[in-house]
C-alpha cells in the first residue's frame, strides 16, 4: 500500500548537464523505497511523445512548459509527488507552471545549479560542443539565455554536493515541508 500525501510539483530546473534528472532519479529512488506515490516528469522521455512536434525556439520551449505543467497539475491535483525535470531556461514559463500548479496543490523550485564548465565536462553527448561549432541553434548557455531562479525554494550545487547529498537535501525539504 502506498502513503498518502500531499500534492507537489517539485521542479527541477538549470542547465544542460547539471544534474536534474541524476538527481530526481535518486529522490524517486528513495521515496519509492518508502512506498510513496511519485511519478517523474523527464525533458528527455516527454520529447519522444508528449511533445516530440515540438523544437527548441522560444515559443516551442514555452509550448513543452505548458505541456508538462498540464500533466504535473493533474498529478499533483490527485496527492501524487512529481518531480519535473527540464532546462526551463525562461523564468516567466517557471512562473506559469507555478501559478498553474498552485491552483491544486504545491509548488517547489529547485535551482540544481552547476557552472557551464562543469556542465561541459559532464556532456557525454557533446551537445555543447556542437552549440559552440554552430551546429545547435538556440542551446540554452551558448546560442540560448538560460535565466536563472531569483528566489528557488532550494538551490542544489551539483559541482561541489554528492548525488547523495543534494538527494537528501530535497527529501530533507520535502519532509521539512510535510510533503512526505
Amino acid at each position: 500500500m502506498c502513503r498518502t500525501n500531499r500534492g507537489v510539483t517539485v521542479w527541477f530546473t538549470g542547465l544542460s548537464g547539471a544534474g536534474k534528472t541524476t538527481v530526481a532519479k535518486e529522490v524517486e529512488k528513495r521515496l519509492e523505497e518508502k512506498k510513496i506515490r511519485i511519478q517523474r516528469l523527464d525533458g528527455d522521455i516527454v520529447r519522444e511523445s508528449l511533445t516530440k512536434d515540438l523544437g527548441f525556439s522560444k515559443e516551442d520551449r514555452n509550448e513543452n512548459i505548458k505541456r508538462n505543467t498540464f500533466v504535473a497539475k493533474l498529478l499533483t491535483k490527485h496527492d501524487v509527488i512529481t518531480l519535473c525535470s527540464f532546462i526551463s531556461p525562461y523564468r516567466l514559463a517557471r512562473e506559469y507552471a507555478r501559478r498553474e500548479i498552485e491552483e491544486v496543490g504545491e509548488f517547489v523550485e529547485i535551482f540544481v545549479n552547476s557552472p557551464i564548465e562543469v556542465c561541459e565536462e559532464r556532456d557525454v553527448k557533446g551537445l555543447y560542443q556542437q552549440a559552440r561549432d554552430g551546429n545547435i541553434d538556440n542551446f540554452t548557455g551558448i546560442s540560448d539565455p538560460y535565466q536563472a531562479p531569483r528566489n528557488p525554494d532550494l538551490e542544489l550545487r551539483t559541482d561541489q554536493e554528492t548525488l547523495k547529498e543534494s538527494a537528501q537535501k530535497v527529501i530533507d525539504y520535502l519532509t521539512k515541508q510535510n510533503y512526505i
